[in-house]
């Protein structure tokens, strides 16, 4: 039979695989670890002037670490502070994440001391929520305090300037450390305190090692959510994995995504509208007059459901498996989700998995939503995101460091064009499925060399998505760079 010569995918055998990597990884760390605590890498007790290189850091970081008492807490670093720096994150979860990580780095860099982030509420989401309601705030400021000062609120002599006379600025995006030291320093030590209202993108992907170093242990060691959200997502990670394997599918199909990119595929007129309308209703959404066949067409959209659902199957993955959907309230409801949960009768969200007492607090917190869906997310077996947006990177980036754990990279454009022959009768649904596979043979958050292009930071490999200066260099050899079996 012509379907037993496909390339199926054995997506246990991929959690097995990955698993052992995990395992060698681990033991690596444990080596590095015996031989020297994770808060003395490079924490000197001296004062270390601006601009010169950091004391070096381990070769890998350990991936968790947990504080018992305060007895285990890292030695504050003694520095003379040139200023202080005070910013706002901008964007949804990952982007504000990315862009808290990228702000220590450049407080340390500078020697600065740093005020516990603000968090956006103007975005489209407008959740109200503050750092400490997502993130535990004291953890935080407690496993940096080797590196940077960081506090929760700016002493009194300041309170005049920042009513009146408070300098504010948005660093230029994808800058590197030369930036900082030769063009944002000399303003910080003008005004003392100095406010970044932008946070996004502000700093290069590719930067010294060190510096990159440290920017992981933000994101994977200080930066961790609070006990209420971590417990909260380890009960949805406990009812998921009670029936054994699980793949997490980062759905992007909200309102917010199709107004924003103009993606309208499989839209009603009425849906057109307001689409439409609500993108010129926010002016920091830059681009209004947008062609949605040609954007899809150059692989800029999210997946719709409908093509979610077709691609899944191509890929091999079995009808009962457990997929949990990863998102806000899907565009469309039930209509656009129909073919997808026809297809995978095991669809899940935290919705239906949690009762609503449980989510009550979480209820009109977006920031807070998003924060339960990362957690699942990183601990699934598979991650599959359809849209290549910042939680797409930041997760995947996360899972890389977790061991390289399976993350399925879909290249939109290829599966766009195949898509469209598949529908209109030019491959058959064999053919289809054999070229979605092959097309997804090295996509899959194997290890891999960060693609660097000079003076295009938007075109080459995003730091948050592939950390490699944190990565164990034996994952590196050619022996580890598949983990498909055919």
């Amino acid at each position: 039979m012509k379907k037993a010569k496909l390339m199926t995918w054995n997506m246990r055998t991929l959690s097995v695989l990955t698993t052992m990597l995990l395992f060698s990884t681990a033991m690596i760390q444990l080596f590095l670890v015996s031989k020297r605590l994770w808060f003395c890498y490079y924490s000197t007790g001296t004062d270390i002037t601006v601009g010169d290189t950091l004391p070096e850091l381990s070769d890998m970081l350990p991936v968790q670490e947990h504080y018992s008492s305060s007895a285990l807490l890292p030695p504050k670093r003694i520095y003379k502070s040139n200023g202080y720096l005070w910013v706002s994150s901008n964007g949804g979860l990952n982007q504000m994440r990315a862009g808290i990580c990228d702000m220590v780095t450049i407080a340390r860099y500078l020697n600065l001391t740093l005020l516990v982030p603000q968090l956006d509420k103007r975005s489209f989401w407008a959740d109200s929520s503050d750092f400490e309601d997502i993130f535990n705030v004291q953890h935080f400021i407690d496993s940096l305090r080797d590196e940077v000062k960081i506090i929760k609120s700016l002493p009194q002599k300041f309170s005049e300037k920042v009513r009146t006379n408070l300098f504010s600025m948005s660093p230029i995006s994808w800058s590197n450390e030369k930036y900082y030291l030769e063009k944002v320093l000399p303003l910080i030590r003008k005004n003392k305190l100095v406010f970044f209202n932008k946070t996004d993108s502000r700093l290069a992907n590719n930067l010294p090692s060190e510096l990159q170093k440290l920017r992981c242990r933000v994101n994977y060691q200080a930066l961790r959510f609070t006990p209420e959200i971590e417990a909260l997502g380890n009960k949805l990670i406990s009812l998921l994995r009670k029936s054994g394997f699980f793949v997490v599918l980062h759905l992007r199909y909200e309102m917010d995504m199709l107004a924003f990119s103009g993606c309208l595929q499989g839209c009603n007129d009425q849906e057109v509208k307001q689409l439409t309308k609500l993108r010129y209703a926010f002016p920091w959404w830059k681009e209004k007059f947008i062609d949605s066949e040609k954007k899809r067409l150059a692989g800029l959209c999210p997946l719709t459901p409908e093509e979610t659902g077709l691609i899944l199957q191509a890929l091999g993955i079995e009808k009962n498996t457990k997929i949990y959907i990863a998102a806000g309230k899907i565009y469309g409801g039930g209509r656009r989700l129909s073919a997808l949960r026809t297809a995978y009768p095991n669809l899940v969200n935290k919705e239906m998995l949690l009762s609503a007492d449980e989510l009550r607090p979480f209820k009109n917190h977006s920031t807070k939503m998003a924060a339960l869906d990362y957690l699942v997310s990183i601990e699934s077996d598979v991650f599959i995101p359809t849209y290549k947006g910042n939680m797409a990177k930041v997760v995947e980036g996360h899972r890389r460091f977790a061991g390289f754990r399976t993350t399925i990279s879909l290249d939109t454009r290829q599966l766009v064009e195949l898509l469209d022959l598949y529908k209109n009768g030019s491959l058959t649904w064999y053919q289809f499925s054999d070229a979605v596979q092959e097309t997804h043979r090295n996509r899959v958050g194997q290890p891999t060399i960060r693609n660097v292009i000079s003076g295009n930071p938007k075109v080459e490999d995003y730091f948050y998505t592939n950390p490699q200066e944190c990565l164990a260099p034996l994952t590196f050899s050619a022996s580890n760079s598949k983990f498909i079996t055919i």
